[in-house]
Protein backbone atom coordinates (compact mmCIF):
# COMPACT_ATOMS: atom_id res chain seq x y z
CA UNK A 1 0.00 0.00 0.00
CA UNK A 2 0.98 3.23 -0.85
CA UNK A 3 1.36 6.31 1.99
CA UNK A 4 -1.33 7.97 0.19
CA UNK A 5 -3.77 4.79 0.05
CA UNK A 6 -2.71 4.38 3.97
CA UNK A 7 -3.60 8.19 4.81
CA UNK A 8 -7.14 7.72 2.61
CA UNK A 9 -8.15 4.83 5.21
CA UNK A 10 -7.68 6.45 8.09
CA UNK A 11 -9.64 9.40 6.88
CA UNK A 12 -12.41 6.92 5.40
CA UNK A 13 -11.55 5.29 9.39
CA UNK A 14 -11.64 8.48 11.17
CA UNK A 15 -14.86 10.04 9.40
CA UNK A 16 -16.93 6.79 10.35
CA UNK A 17 -16.43 6.96 13.73
CA UNK A 18 -16.87 10.36 14.12
CA UNK A 19 -20.51 9.40 12.95
CA UNK A 20 -21.20 6.85 14.76
CA UNK A 21 -20.23 9.17 17.86
CA UNK A 22 -22.37 11.68 16.41
CA UNK A 23 -25.55 8.90 16.05
CA UNK A 24 -24.71 7.53 19.31
CA UNK A 25 -24.89 11.29 21.16
CA UNK A 26 -28.06 12.59 18.59
CA UNK A 27 -30.10 8.42 20.11
CA UNK A 28 -28.94 9.33 23.66
CA UNK A 29 -30.13 12.91 23.86
CA UNK A 30 -33.73 11.49 21.80
CA UNK A 31 -33.96 8.59 24.61
CA UNK A 32 -33.18 11.02 27.37
CA UNK A 33 -36.49 13.27 26.36
CA UNK A 34 -38.61 10.68 25.79
CA UNK A 35 -37.75 9.31 28.74
CA UNK A 36 -38.52 12.87 30.55
CA UNK A 37 -41.92 12.88 28.70
CA UNK A 38 -42.98 9.25 30.03
CA UNK A 39 -42.09 9.96 33.86
CA UNK A 40 -43.72 13.69 32.98
CA UNK A 41 -46.98 11.99 31.64
CA UNK A 42 -47.23 8.55 34.55
CA UNK A 43 -45.69 10.76 37.43
CA UNK A 44 -47.88 11.20 40.38
CA UNK A 45 -48.59 15.29 40.99
CA UNK A 46 -47.60 16.14 43.86
CA UNK A 47 -49.78 17.58 46.16
CA UNK A 48 -50.74 21.18 45.93
CA UNK A 49 -50.36 22.43 49.83
CA UNK A 50 -53.56 24.25 50.76
CA UNK A 51 -52.68 27.99 51.94
CA UNK A 52 -54.35 28.91 55.23
CA UNK A 53 -53.94 32.75 55.00
CA UNK A 54 -53.80 34.70 58.07
CA UNK A 55 -56.07 38.10 57.55
CA UNK A 56 -52.36 40.57 58.08
CA UNK A 57 -53.16 43.64 60.59
CA UNK A 58 -52.62 46.85 59.48
CA UNK A 59 -49.60 48.89 60.45
CA UNK A 60 -51.62 51.29 62.68
CA UNK A 61 -52.95 48.58 65.25
CA UNK A 62 -50.64 47.97 68.41
CA UNK A 63 -50.18 44.60 70.02
CA UNK A 64 -52.82 43.23 72.68
CA UNK A 65 -51.72 43.34 76.02
CA UNK A 66 -50.86 39.90 76.22
CA UNK A 67 -48.19 40.37 73.49
CA UNK A 68 -46.93 43.66 75.55
CA UNK A 69 -46.66 41.34 78.71
CA UNK A 70 -45.25 38.45 77.47
CA UNK A 71 -42.62 40.61 75.30
CA UNK A 72 -41.49 42.82 78.31
CA UNK A 73 -41.11 39.50 80.24
CA UNK A 74 -38.86 38.12 77.74
CA UNK A 75 -36.80 41.16 77.92
CA UNK A 76 -36.47 41.32 81.63
CA UNK A 77 -35.33 37.28 81.06
CA UNK A 78 -32.87 38.22 78.84
CA UNK A 79 -31.18 41.10 81.12
CA UNK A 80 -31.14 39.28 84.38
CA UNK A 81 -29.14 36.22 82.24
CA UNK A 82 -27.02 38.72 80.56
CA UNK A 83 -25.92 40.82 84.04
Amino acid sequence: MTPSELLLEGVELMLFGLGFVFLFLILLVVMIRVMSWVIERFAAKPPVPVSTSVAPQSASSEPSADVLAAIQSAIHQHRVRRG
